[in-house]
């Protein structure tokens, strides 16, 4: 039975849209022109002026071909090219085709020296249609950006960015797989000095349009940088009202104190590595208790004043069942988390030379996510609760024209491809806990396209503001809301987020106080993102999707699109090799051995105690097992141990030889024996042998 007020809001929901019929078609009329905001050389791009890349399927786009760019890569760390080349040349570019092929949607491409490739992008062709189809456009394209976005193919183009990343150092205090970076493996340590971290934050602001990014820090594990506090206060001091740090957590679990500091410091997000609900949903990153740590974690970063956004990397075959787990994880704790970043595997770093055969077995794309979470919960319909993260631009757009001109910077926007990230908002009551998707009671396709249209009329601030109310109240319907949720929250929640009316909600300038932190986290409703982004590897990279790339690195060689970094051509192995700080033994000799937690080894906490709420049989369940029923590794390591596990035995290769003599001999006809060169895999074994006491020493 609904409550009185339900149909009294079904009313007002009726009366608004017969009061936005008026007001649309007057909105019509000599409408003004876009303006030019202090934070940009170009106007506001009105909807239909934005461009979009090429879209649905089939379509052909510029991709590379995986053992072109390791070999090419190779040539440049060994000096035997010059790093111009990536400036001037299309280094191991092929052409790709994304089609469709039984039920799904693939990419295919040819070398003809390497061969074909092929991997899916995703398992439901209606599912990658609507992503494509609801896709607004590309943001205002970036100018006044020559010295630092000139990266040859990799180029960034398009967009004022949204999330900055400054990899502090590419230390760590884990040995976990996977890792994109690979870190603590590469045999020398690359850390930005104060000075470096300065440049790029100075540098970053320079782009236009200018962006008001999130500044994430990263690495390796941040918090081991002796300038990561610094680098969080000079980040808000140049006017990052969004500091970030990209952690495993082990530091901040380890100390209240240090989460106290880094809250004061400036820090605002802690994007934490959180891959499953128990220790053993966690052991796949060789930490004994490593899901106590995230616990304290989160329990020391909270009641600092920091937000946690728990970063969930999904192997398929790992951790997929995870996925419902961590969402009920949040919705049992509505009070501590209102975002989730779920990250589909990128095989890069440690996982660059997969077999295929893993490749196959735990490849994880958005579309993956969308239906595990629906099978999971029982949350979300792929096609009606799920938009790309771009879709968010319409509104970002709405603000921008709301603030005016005299804005110093222009909104966060995420104005990514359509097939680099996707998101669902979940309203949650933090009472009753009652959770509902907000697609569900609010028709966002048509929103997005009323909202449109107020932004291309450019009114001002009270029409824009009063179309906004007029949009939301039409295309909300009571019956599938929340019990106790009203429309007079649902416009709080817009205001809230975009600050439209000027109203104090609690700030969140650099000067903001824990009053305000806490003013902010009292509102009854929790509306919680569940995000998934999915980071290109050499098996599906899409330079459509690099050139309208988000979140750049920030580098000592400029900004670079984080899958041009990571992956592509490898843009992060050339820039830490070209900007090396020390060998790993001269690091070494200089300030000692940092600890690292690996092969079980657990991170020693002062208490385990924590006030989350954790379903216990979740909690006890075991790791998951799918790979090992189907005798498949799970990781780099394993498969490179497998690898080892199936080189011949001495009697199989001197048979092999005796055979290959005999064969060269009476069918070939060649009558000089083949040199055995016994002593080179004799030196081959010895140069692995080192190696494995080198890994076990740093381990």
């Amino acid at each position: 039975m609904h409550a009185p007020m339900k149909y009294v809001e079904k009313g007002l929901s009726i009366a608004a849209n017969g009061v936005w019929q008026v007001f649309s078609v007057a909105n019509k009329i000599r409408q003004n022109p876009s303006f030019t905001p202090r934070w940009s050389d170009k106007p506001l791009l009105k909807s239909y002026e934005k461009t979009k890349p090429p879209l649905g399927w089939p379509r052909q786009t510029d991709s590379l071909c995986p053992t072109c760019v390791r070999e090419a890569r190779q040539e440049i760390l060994d000096g035997k090219k010059d790093v111009s080349v990536l400036l001037n040349e299309k280094v191991g570019e092929i052409k790709a085709t994304i089609r469709e092929k039984d039920g799904k949607i693939v990419m295919e491409k040819d070398c003809p020296v390497h061969g074909h490739f092929e991997d899916v992008m995703a398992i439901d062709t209606a599912f990658f249609k609507h992503l494509e189809e609801v896709f607004p456009g590309r943001d205002i394209r970036a100018h006044n950006d020559s010295k630092l976005h000139n990266h040859g193919s990799s180029t960034v183009l398009h967009g004022r960015g949204s999330v900055l990343t400054v990899d502090l150092t590419n230390r760590c205090n884990m040995m976990c797989d996977p890792c994109f970076m690979d870190a603590n493996q590469v045999g020398f340590v690359h850390e930005l000095s104060w000075e470096d971290i300065k440049q790029v934050l100075d540098n970053a602001i320079t782009i236009k349009p200018r962006r008001q990014m999130s500044v994430q820090f990263s690495g390796g594990e941040p918090t081991m940088s002796p300038f990561f506090l610094d680098a969080v206060r000079y980040a808000r001091k140049v006017g990052y009202n969004s500091v970030q740090a990209a952690t495993n957590g082990i530091e901040f679990a380890k100390s209240p104190e240090f989460a106290k500091a880094a809250a004061e410091a400036g820090l605002r997000y802690a994007y934490l590595q959180f891959d499953g609900i128990g220790n053993a949903a966690n052991s796949h990153r060789r930490v004994g208790n490593l899901f106590d740590v995230k616990l304290r974690a989160i329990e020391n970063l909270h009641d600092a004043g920091v937000d946690i956004v728990p970063v969930i990397t999904i192997v398929n075959g790992v951790n997929n069942e995870q996925v419902g787990r961590v969402i009920e994880f949040a919705l049992d704790n509505p009070k501590r988390i209102n975002f989730l970043s779920f990250q589909p595997v990128s095989f890069t770093g440690r996982d660059e030379e997969i077999t295929p055969e893993r490749r196959a077995a735990q490849r994880y794309t958005l579309s993956h996510l969308a239906h595990d979470v629906k099978k999971q919960t029982g949350i979300g319909e792929p096609t009606r609760d799920w938009f790309p993260i771009s879709f968010m631009s319409t509104f970002t757009d709405w603000a921008d024209v709301v603030h005016g001109p005299d804005r110093e910077w222009g909104q966060l926007t995420c104005g990514c491809h359509p097939n680099c990230g996707i998101g669902m908002a979940v309203m949650i009551d933090k009472e009753t806990k009652e959770a509902v998707p907000v697609t569900a009671f609010l028709k966002a396709d048509q929103l997005a396209k009323d909202v449109a249209k107020v932004n291309d009329a450019a009114r001002g601030r009270f029409l824009s503001v009063t179309g906004m109310a007029l949009a939301l109240m039409r295309n909300y319907d009571p019956f599938k809301a929340p019990t106790h949720f009203r429309i007079a929250d649902l416009m709080k929640k817009f205001d809230k987020t975009f600050g439209a009316t000027g109203k104090d909600y609690g700030k969140v300038s650099g000067d903001r106080t824990m009053a305000d932190i806490e003013r902010r986290r009292s509102d009854r409703w929790n509306f919680l993102f569940i995000a998934g982004m999915w980071f290109q590897d050499l098996f599906n990279y899409d330079f459509r999707r690099t050139e309208m790339c988000i979140i750049p690195y920030a580098t000592q060689q400029g900004e670079i699109s984080f899958c041009a970094y990571n992956t592509g051509i490898g843009w992060r192995n050339i820039i830490e090799k070209m900007h090396m700080t020390a060998t790993l033994t001269k690091w070494y000799e200089e300030h000692g051995r940092h600890e690292i937690f690996a092969g079980g080894k657990e991170v020693n906490l002062s208490s385990k105690e924590h006030s989350l709420v954790l379903n216990a049989e979740a909690v006890a369940k075991g790791k998951q097992t799918d790979l090992d029923e189907l005798g498949i590794a799970k990781n780099a390591r394993e498969e490179k141990l497998a690898a080892r596990k199936k080189q011949p035995t001495p009697e199989e290769t001197r048979h092999n030889q005796e055979m290959e003599r005999l064969y060269r001999k009476e069918v070939l006809k060649e009558h000089a024996e083949p040199v055995l060169q016994i002593q080179g895999l004799g030196g081959a074994k010895k140069k692995q042998d080192v190696a494995e006491v080198v890994h076990k020493d740093v381990v």
